[in-house]
């Protein structure tokens, strides 16, 4: 435990006692902790038909459901946005030496709705929350179910302590996470933005940016006079050597870009599809900041005119940028060596959370440095130990960012 660094006023910082008092009081929940988490797992929560008042389906409204239950049990406030999200409060009381609460709230923003669980490669039932030799495995429990309940424990472990915070706290449980981002569009909609917050749904240590990420269809346009088999052959030999043939940095497409920070454009997922009964290749841009939408659209615009194709952005989310000292980000950076003794320089990730729409929010955690491909796999896993560990971060991390 501890760190090195000389972290300043930035970041607050803890008494060891009390970072200390916290770790313990974590480890006395833990137990209840797993058992919540094996049972959210249990419940299936993949995206179904819309129904009045659950607008992802009853599978996900039941997960709901389950989880602001929990959140009662341990006594704090709940609140159901329409079924698209709903989240756990804790109010402000002036923090532990009284004085006037501080405006808006922090937040943990995870998410409960997970992708299919698929038919193949299973050891176990995927909705099993199958337990041995301290492992849980089943759909769900990294991404996102077991981190945003330890974000959930983390917090009652300071409400049982008795560390009232100086600003409100919300845990907040998306839905639609895996297929759209619509509960967060409507929770903005209809509720504030935190202050500052983070999701349980990436990487530790602290990821300070995230790739902006660009959705994109090329279809075939027939010239004049060109028949079906010409307008083909001419479709395929583009995809053979624009796809095929090409490195996946975007060279071939004229976008490729070496970012210091973020490293080269990735193009991937490509997909053959028709676009108004044309051929057509969909595939996904991961972009550094150092190129935005904009230039993109126009350099895949002037490309797609020389080709003879049609360009359509099926959707972009841009890249997310804070800067390393900012209060948050030094926060998180603390609480992360100071629980764990590894080093937490931030980072950044080519993956898209909820922090592309949601403000004053970064990824951080659950998977720690080496745990790779995990979540969406057959076998998903989480170790009890490190949903432990996770615990007392994100406590730590709540108490300093509500102060």
């Amino acid at each position: 435990m501890g760190s090195t660094k000389n972290f300043d006023e930035r970041a607050v910082s803890v008494d060891p006692s009390l970072e200390g008092r916290i770790f313990a009081e974590v480890d006395a929940v833990s137990d209840e902790m797993i058992e919540a988490i094996r049972r959210i797992v249990r419940q299936k929560s993949v995206r179904g038909e819309p129904e009045e008042g659950a607008p992802f389906g009853a599978d996900v409204r039941a997960a709901l459901d389950q989880t602001l239950e929990v959140c009662r049990r341990l006594g704090f406030e709940t609140t159901d946005v329409d079924g698209y999200m709903g989240y756990a409060s804790w109010s402000s009381e002036g923090g532990n030496g009284g004085g006037l609460p501080l405006p808006g709230y922090v937040c943990a923003i995870g998410h409960l709705d997970v992708v299919p669980e698929g038919s193949a490669g299973w050891k176990v039932e995927p909705y099993s929350a199958h337990l041995e030799n301290g492992r849980i495995t089943g759909r769900g429990v990294l991404d996102n179910k077991g981190p945003i309940y330890a974000c959930l424990y983390g917090l009652w472990a300071l409400k049982r302590l008795g560390l009232a915070p100086n600003r409100d706290v919300r845990i907040i449980f998306g839905c639609n996470e895996e297929s759209g981002f619509n509960d967060l569009r409507h929770y903005l909609e209809h509720e504030d933005a935190p202050v500052m917050g983070f999701t349980p749904d990436c990487k530790y240590p602290v990821v300070y940016a995230e790739r902006g990420r660009m959705g994109v269809r090329l279809a075939a346009v027939p010239g004049e006079g060109e028949g079906r088999e010409a307008l083909l052959a001419r479709f395929f030999s583009f995809v053979n050597e624009y796809v095929l043939s090409a490195k996946p940095n975007g060279e071939r497409f004229g976008i490729d870009c070496n970012d210091e920070e973020f490293g080269v454009t990735e193009v991937r997922n490509y997909k053959l599809a028709f676009d108004e009964g044309a051929p057509a290749v969909e595939f996904a841009i991961s972009y550094p900041a150092g190129i935005t939408a904009d230039e993109l659209r126009g350099r895949l615009e002037a490309l797609a005119a020389a080709l003879g194709l049609r360009l359509t952005v099926t959707g972009n989310l841009n890249p997310v940028r804070f800067e390393k000292d900012c209060r948050l980000v030094r926060t998180l950076e603390y609480a992360y060596e100071h629980t764990t003794g590894n080093d937490g320089s931030p980072v950044t990730t080519t993956g898209g959370t909820y922090a592309k729409l949601m403000p004053n929010i970064v990824p951080f955690g659950p998977s720690f440095p080496g745990q790779r491909d995990i979540g969406h796999q057959p076998n998903e896993w989480m170790d009890v130990k490190d949903l432990i560990v996770n615990a007392k971060v994100y406590a730590l991390s709540l108490y300093l960012l509500s102060r």
